[in-house]
């Protein structure tokens, strides 16, 4: 069966106000339009267009799960649709973040139940029992993030430059210095990682935040300089910085936004991503990351578990935090797909939740024998499409999306344009004949 669906996006302030509406050829609201969720998640289900089977895709699920998921996930202890699909833009950067395991999700939201937490308070973790695993193909000529913790020897690099730079201004550095030589004391990388954000993190709360505040300070006002004595004080587009500048103009980017936050300095110990359109991140459980800004299609398990690190006015748990993160030192998490035809590809995370198709049919080909183990959602994002399986079909402009049970076996893609189709990552063992 294929169901027509759409949504209403959300107005998170750091979203973008044309983005999203210029993409899926719509008017602006005028507001700014962060996330359009394509899914069944309960705090934003998908409408179903005409209110048949159902007005949305959660109380579908919730009254016929052997028609809406098929056996297999009718057949789970808690039936529900693993994954959500967004339209995601970026007008500004988000909070600095990470999500759990499998098992941290379950033993959290057990934890917090048994102990009266309601489910809608700020101080909340764990909203659901599942992890949120994530990954972003970005649609933007480029898209700007920070993933993943870099070695040592990458921060000090740029710490040891900060310095020169204040040095050579007669600008405070003595803060710098003294975190320069906090990282170089630990035994290895991971520790020396976890004890920089466990001291950045707990400031308040154990009465250094002056040391923290005057370290902020100093690192703004050193990769002022930095970016000054290169000659891109006054750059115009964040795209035509040299590479090796970028982390110096996000403390400076994320100071405009967060003032004295601990975050911007935190930033310095991550992975700075510029993504070209096409490229794609994946965000394991433990994986911290921001987005700072652009325009993607994002892929997630169905969850809304987010341990925030930094750049939020919410609530920052630091414990919970640091038993979450993965501190080992890694490149940018780069996820490669696997070619399934010409135009057509997939990138399939090591999770079983979720798998994204991307698919660019010119007219005269086409995209032939998709199987179909799960149900699927598809998005067109460029031209016209007709998608058929063995019950049915529909046809798919810009800015439309369908809701595909797995009765419909094998996917047929035609017509002019680009379509994105996702779908579990075990519909994928043999996904293309």
């Amino acid at each position: 069966m294929f169901v027509r669906i759409d949504n209403t996006p959300r107005d998170y302030a750091w979203g973008s106000t044309t983005a999203i509406a210029r993409l899926l050829g719509r008017a602006p609201s005028g507001a700014p339009e962060a996330e359009l969720w394509l899914g069944a998640h309960p705090a934003s289900p998908s409408r179903i267009e005409g209110g048949s089977p159902a007005p949305d895709l959660a109380a579908w699920i919730a009254a016929d799960p052997q028609s809406a998921l098929g056996a297999e996930l009718a057949a789970e202890p808690a039936p529900h649709l693993p994954y959500l699909l967004k339209v995601l833009a970026a007008g500004g950067p988000l909070s600095l973040q990470a999500h759990p395991s499998p098992e941290q999700a379950a033993a959290g939201f057990a934890r917090e139940n048994a102990a009266g937490v309601p489910l809608d308070a700020a101080h909340r973790n764990y909203k659901d029992p599942f992890h949120k695993p994530e990954m972003l193909f970005a649609l933007s000529d480029t898209f700007h993030a920070l993933c993943g913790f870099r070695s040592r020897a990458a921060v000090a690099s740029d710490l040891t430059r900060l310095i020169g730079a204040a040095r050579g201004a007669d600008a405070p550095a003595a803060r710098l210095a003294e975190f320069e030589e906090r990282l170089a004391a630990a035994p290895d990388d991971g520790t020396a990682l976890r004890d920089a954000v466990t001291w950045l993190l707990s400031a308040d709360d154990e009465g250094w935040g002056a040391a923290v505040d005057e370290l902020v300070a100093e690192t703004v006002r050193a990769a002022r300089l930095v970016l000054a004595e290169s000659g891109a004080d006054d750059f115009e587009s964040v795209d035509a910085l040299d590479p090796a500048l970028l982390p110096f103009e996000t403390v400076v980017s994320l100071h405009d936004g967060y003032p004295g936050d601990a975050g911007v300095v935190i930033s310095l110990l991550l992975n700075r991503v510029r993504l070209v359109r096409g490229q794609a991140l994946y965000m394991p459980a433990g994986n911290i990351h921001a987005y700072l800004g652009g325009l993607g299609v994002e892929l997630m398990a169905s969850s809304d578990n987010v341990l925030r690190g930094g750049l939020t006015p919410k609530h920052i748990d630091v414990d919970e935090l640091l038993g979450v993160l993965d501190f080992t030192p890694l490149p940018a998490p780069l996820l490669e797909p696997a070619q399934l035809a010409p135009g057509v590809e997939v990138f399939r995370p090591d999770v079983p939740d979720f798998a994204l198709v991307h698919a660019s049919v010119s007219e005269g080909a086409d995209a032939s024998g998709i199987r179909l183990s799960a149900p699927a959602i598809a998005l067109a994002t460029e031209g016209t499409l007709e998608l058929s399986g063995e019950t049915g079909g529909i046809a798919l402009a810009r800015g439309q999306a369908a809701y595909i049970t797995p009765d419909e076996r094998e996917l047929a893609v035609r017509g002019a344009g680009e379509l994105f189709l996702a779908t579990t990552g075990t519909a994928f063992v043999d996904a293309l004949v």
